[in-house]
């Protein structure tokens, strides 16, 4: 996976997310909206079978990169969260 920022700006983040699908993007999205200081979070691209995409972040107040940070940390202690019960349910068996 490849990120090249598009457009920066004290409210607006858009990156360029290349070789990567919506598998990892849509649950970034859908974080990021569930902030509340997030006015606009949105995946895009231009056709589905390109291998490149958008992220694109506006904010109501704060920071976009530090929300894209926040989102990415808390997807990642799921995840990890996941994988202990995981391992817990298939031991007790």
């Amino acid at each position: 996976m490849e990120l090249k920022t598009i457009k920066k700006t004290k409210t607006e983040l858009e990156l360029e997310v290349i070789d990567e699908n919506e598998t990892i993007l849509n649950p970034i999205t859908y974080i990021l909206s569930e902030n509340e200081d997030v006015e606009y979070a949105a995946c895009m691209t231009d056709h589905p079978m390109s291998n490149k995409r958008q992220l694109f972040i506006r904010m109501k107040k704060g920071s976009p990169d530090e929300a894209l940070k926040k989102a990415v940390k808390y997807l990642d202690d799921e995840i990890k969260k996941f994988g202990k019960n995981f391992e817990t349910s298939k031991s007790k068996k």
